[in-house]
């Protein structure tokens, strides 16, 4: 199954606040908030969206490739990939803007107030996904992540029109757009995935009703935090997934991503969609206990050892076929 990742290429800053952001905000002041958080810690790695699913489905064996924008600063990031198993050759290289990058600050509770600078993202919207699935044969699905809006809806247009399957996943995305672009960005996505959050958002800025948008999606994907992740489809019963234990909590940042990629994994494999979530969450829970997005491990047998322990031994056995 071949599976394109549509998404942001970027540079992380993660710092580490010791304090809680709500312990410096004045209530009858939040019109004028002038805040600067002396941090503890500066962690400088790769992310972007994009390259954080094309990463955690690279380390998977999954092959996927990897569609986006980046400056021509992003050779290491490039080696990088490619070394862990992503397919680079259809990223785009700006010849004038540096790659993206997101800076964020994490407080003790784990809240985040972050930033990001667009730079190349913004020539994601001249890729065709055309040319994409030439080069490869052809395209069986291609999630359309947080990117440049123009190229989130080229891609989906595009997909659309030549009956390529898609997931939708707006992610950071999702505050900046209206009512109107989220309902074109969604319609006939064969996966739309969000949080908790996310996807009372969505309902409320689309003016569509939960069971409205279901009848729109092939799969709601909705990803509850520590409770695991809820899969929806018309006329079926809900699927409910765990999370498996954490060792610790180091750095929540792009364990969404990592479930993403676990996930479509496990539809590359072609596995369940239940095993599919167990996978993403465990993937999830490795991302977790790591700070940065890409900084983790896979050790196969470590990771087969603790997904037993969550999901039991025949889940495990079906996974460890597909995983080597």
């Amino acid at each position: 199954m071949r599976i394109a990742v549509s998404g942001s290429i970027a540079t992380d800053h993660l710092m580490t606040f010791p304090g809680r952001f709500a312990d410096q905000l004045v209530a009858d002041q939040l019109h004028t908030v002038s805040l600067s958080f002396l941090v503890d810690a500066l962690d400088v790695r790769r992310g972007g969206v994009g390259a954080n699913i094309a990463f955690g489905m690279g380390q998977l064996g999954t092959q996927p490739i990897l569609v986006g924008a980046a400056g021509a600063d992003f050779d290491e990031y490039r080696a990088w990939l490619d070394r862990h198993g992503v397919d680079t050759q259809s990223v785009r290289i700006s010849e004038t803007l540096h790659t993206a990058r997101f800076v964020c600050t994490t407080d003790a509770d784990h809240n985040q107030i972050g930033s990001f600078y667009t730079g190349a993202m913004s020539e994601a919207r001249l890729i065709e996904l055309k040319t994409v699935a030439d080069r490869v044969g052809g395209l069986d699905l291609v999630l359309i992540g947080a990117d440049d809006p123009e190229a989130m809806m080229r891609h989906t247009e595009e997909c659309r029109a030549r009956s390529i399957p898609f997931a939708a996943d707006f992610s950071q995305q999702i505050a900046r757009m209206d009512g109107e672009e989220i309902r074109l960005l969604l319609d006939g996505a064969t996966y739309l995935f969000s949080n908790e959050y996310e996807k009372g958002l969505i309902e409320s800025k689309t003016g569509w009703t939960d069971a409205e948008i279901l009848s729109r999606v092939g799969h709601r994907v909705t990803t509850l935090g520590a409770q695991g992740v809820r899969i929806e489809r018309v006329g079926e019963a809900p699927i409910e997934v765990g999370c498996p234990e954490e060792e610790r909590k180091a750095d929540p940042t792009g364990v969404g991503d990592a479930f993403r990629a676990g996930f479509l994994s496990g539809l590359a494999w072609g596995v369940s969609l239940e095993r599919a979530a167990q996978v993403g969450c465990m993937l999830a829970t490795l991302v977790i206990e790591t700070v940065g997005t890409q900084e983790y491990q896979l050790r196969r047998a470590h990771f087969m050892d603790r997904f037993t322990k969550a999901y039991g031994h025949d889940a495990a056995a079906e996974v460890q076929a597909h995983l080597g």
